[in-house]
């Protein structure tokens, strides 16, 4: 990723546009809100519009524009919470245009709500868009030629990755700056843990199919009987299982909760944060589907060892810096994992590359990737993005 030089050092009025409500735990949301708190205290007026369910899910210390109320819709093997309402996306569209803003940064400028508004209004600031998807859209099926003609509103396309950058091109054509996803690493400074007396397991994410979590599950089933023995530890591992969803229900009455599985439900930020800290190991074991894992990145900064899945949005984030195990394989996932938690990093390793050796020299070598792909950097990258986008305007 090349580093757009900014041009100006004045600060910018930024509408940052999610389509994602920010009354529930995802990836882009993690995202917008990170680049919010970042450009604010960099001194740029920052000002998010997403959907809000209620009250009490409004983030902190956020200039916020709620676009209504969401609904959840099937989306690329999951559920997107949008806002469909066509009078909540005229009316954020309304406050929009009228605050003055110098760049507006849409993020997946083709879900429903005010991205739409955006494309098909006049007197708009100029877009930047970012792409996170991995995978086909059924809406890029269904609008065809017109998404192409629409795309040409944007001033600047970004994606998260390379895999996200195919699939917007394929899509749409047209050109991409390719950058990442960004993690708050001084948030996993000077932490406590969360308490644990044993070697423990985390996973984080909905409890879909593609998010791999029943191979966990499987998995770890075989580490109870038969507990991973090295020279760190020969004590049977914890698994704190995080977030929920359609399939909570059914994989918890196949492995209930029990003195070595502890289902935890939605957590706060804080205790995420705490968790990661705590775990020794954060397993990913997505089937597919996975743009850029920050999850991934947001272990390495809590310098946790990660066990994910070998596909190619994990791969990306890695960079060489987890173990990466056959996605769905539920025995290599378990030898990993115990290769993990007995100390045996050098065993555990994908073949052919990536960190080896004592588990300190392993942290160390993630928590400087983690560092490379800070919220910071990412912010100072946008802002050579936004400062290119209005240019024109301000000639």
């Amino acid at each position: 990723m090349e580093t757009p030089d900014p041009s100006a050092s004045s600060a910018l009025r930024i509408a940052l546009v999610c389509p994602f409500s920010l009354s529930r735990p995802g990836g882009v949301q993690g995202q917008v809100l990170g680049l919010a708190r970042t450009l604010t205290r960099s001194d740029h007026q920052v000002t998010v519009f997403a959907p809000l369910d209620g009250t009490t899910g409004a983030p902190a210390g956020i200039d916020l524009v709620s676009t209504g109320g969401s609904v959840s819709l099937p989306a690329n093997g999951s559920v997107a919470p949008v806002a469909i309402s066509p009078v909540g996306a005229a009316r954020a569209l309304r406050t929009l245009q009228s605050m003055g803003f110098d760049v507006v940064h849409v993020h997946e400028p083709f879900a429903p709500g005010l991205p739409y508004g955006l494309l098909v209004a006049r007197h708009v600031p100029p877009l930047v868009a970012t792409f996170h998807r991995s995978g086909g859209s059924a809406l890029y099926t269904v609008l065809g030629p017109l998404a192409r003609r629409l795309a040409r509103r944007f001033a600047v396309r970004a994606a998260v990755s390379e895999a996200a950058r195919s699939t917007a091109f394929d899509a749409l054509g047209g050109s991409y700056e390719v950058g990442f996803n960004g993690v708050e690493v001084d948030r996993f400074e000077g932490v406590e843990p969360w308490p644990s007396e044993r070697p423990t397991i985390l996973f984080l994410g909905r409890h879909e199919e593609r998010k791999g979590l029943r191979t966990l599950l499987d998995a770890f089933e075989s580490l109870r009987t038969d507990p991973p023995r090295g020279p760190s530890t020969s004590r049977p591992p914890l698994l704190w299982i995080a977030g929920d969803g359609p399939l909570t229900e059914s994989l918890r009455r196949l492995h209930p909760p029990s003195a070595d599985i502890f289902w935890l439900g939605v957590l706060s930020e804080e205790e995420k944060v705490r968790r990661l800290v705590a775990a020794d190991v954060l397993c990913a074991p997505s089937l597919g589907g996975e743009s850029f894992g920050v999850v991934l990145l947001e272990a390495m900064a809590a310098r946790t060892v990660v066990v994910a899945s070998d596909i190619d949005g994990y791969r990306d984030a890695a960079d060489g810096h987890a173990v990466l195990v056959a996605p769905a394989d539920r025995r290599s996932l378990a030898e990993a994992l115990s290769g993990v938690l007995a100390g045996r990093l050098a065993v555990a390793g994908p073949p052919g590359g990536g960190p080896t050796g004592s588990r300190d020299g392993w942290l160390s070598a993630a928590a400087e990737r983690a560092d490379g792909r800070s919220m910071e950097r990412l912010a100072q990258w946008y802002e050579g993005l936004y400062r290119s986008a209005t240019v024109p305007a301000r000639a």
